[in-house]
């Protein structure tokens, strides 16, 4: 069984009172999370899970409420749940250099001391990968020009997870969504319309395309969540759980 806890479905903003992006993922040998937004620590621990269990964080962009969260693990792992075990980091180019400012600035002084575990940073190239039994195949989705942004496809224990990142509409989820359990689609908007997110109605007509069993929209918007009561795709909620 691979399961997917919401720790976090809201955008930068935490409309809705909603945590920023973030989801645990458990499979046979794997336990990680797909982003690490500023809320993810405490969403986590609300959900009865350790910090323990997670051997690595994969981002999908460098936008605060992607990865603002990684300071806190790190001082987690050092203070209150001590470890020792390497903790791996997967994400664009630049995510050591940003991880590691953002740290500095946050906690500088601690920043600066020698780590008691060993932290490993793997910048993703647009090519498929492995971590262990983890199959990741990255794919470059239009969403802020200065950063290199990724969805993912993600297979593991006969199981498919597309994730769209933070995007506007491309035709690759359409391909990396076909047979897929779930697609796991940010949907910002609705009234509005950006070149850098998606809006319900965009999403909605193009849903029969897809090809995947099952449609989950999260990093929810003001404007979603307005519409909440006749909005026909299921949407997350911060908590759910979700077994492929």
């Amino acid at each position: 069984m691979v399961r997917l806890t919401v720790l976090g479905s809201g955008d930068a903003f935490n409309s809705g009172g909603r945590g920023h992006s973030a989801y645990l993922v458990e499979a046979p040998g794997t336990t990680f999370l797909l982003e690490c937004g500023p809320t993810a620590l405490q969403a986590l621990k609300a959900a009865g899970r350790t910090t323990a269990d997670v051997d690595f964080v994969l981002l999908s962009h460098l936008h605060g409420d992607h990865f603002g969260g990684l300071p806190f693990f790190f001082l987690e792992y050092r203070y209150d749940a001590p470890r020792t075990r390497p903790f791996a980091v997967y994400g664009p180019p630049k995510t050591e250099r940003r991880v590691n400012a953002l740290f500095k600035a946050l906690y500088e002084q601690v920043a600066r001391e020698p780590s008691p575990f060993p932290v490993r940073f793997t910048e993703i190239k647009p090519a498929p990968f492995e971590i262990g039994a983890l199959r990741v195949v990255p794919f470059v989705v239009p969403h802020a020009r200065e950063l290199v942004c990724y969805g993912y496809r993600l297979e593991v224990a006969d199981r498919v997870i597309v994730y769209s990142g933070d995007a506007s509409w491309t035709e690759d989820f359409v391909a990396q969504a076909r047979g897929a359990d779930l697609f796991l689609c940010e949907c910002s908007t609705y009234e509005t319309r950006l070149d850098i997110h998606l809006a319900y109605p965009e999403i909605a007509a193009r849903a029969r395309d897809l090809g995947c069993r099952r449609i989950l929209l999260t990093h929810l918007g003001r404007e979603p969540l307005a519409h909440l009561p006749e909005l026909s795709l299921e949407c997350a909620r911060d908590g759910m759980r979700i077994d492929l």
